[in-house]
């Protein structure tokens, strides 16, 4: 399958873009000092989230979506697990591939993601092809909110 057919069977697209994005995620977590541990979360109801990141029983959760858009909707499942563990929760981000949205929930706000090619924000291609970490500062709501 070709860039293009990816981009069209969006069902595939977005399996791909979960795990390439649990991946960077685990890479990112190794460079910690406190270890991270990684979940994911699912109700009885089929209300998930896709990854939650617990560190000195501290919870973050991240959504995923192979969207261009977010709506409140998409911030359901950040907010059964927010009311599930109660003051444990620090953060939730959405993360998506569209434009700027604003801030749509109680500590959780969307983010775009590095799409394997329209939109791509988050990691920046160099040259010679090969992924680097975004500068600091890059997504200043979420690098407070994951550094706390």
């Amino acid at each position: 399958m070709d860039a293009a057919g990816l981009w069209d069977d969006r069902a595939l697209y977005g399996q791909l873009l979960e795990t390439f994005i649990y991946q960077e995620l685990r890479r990112q977590a190794s460079r910690q000092e406190v270890p991270l541990t990684f979940h994911h979360f699912r109700d009885r109801e089929g209300i998930e989230v896709d990854v939650v990141l617990e560190q000195a029983g501290k919870l973050a959760g991240v959504g995923i979506k192979a969207a261009a858009t977010v709506t409140t909707a998409d911030f359901k499942g950040l907010h059964k697990l927010q009311d599930t563990v109660g003051a444990r929760f620090r953060a939730g981000v959405v993360l998506y591939d569209g434009g700027p949205s604003p801030r749509l929930a109680n500590a959780c706000m969307p983010c775009r993601y590095p799409a394997f090619g329209k939109g791509s924000t988050g990691l920046h291609r160099t040259p010679s092809t090969r992924w680097q970490d975004p500068p600091v500062g890059c997504h200043p709501v979420c690098d407070q909110q994951f550094s706390r």
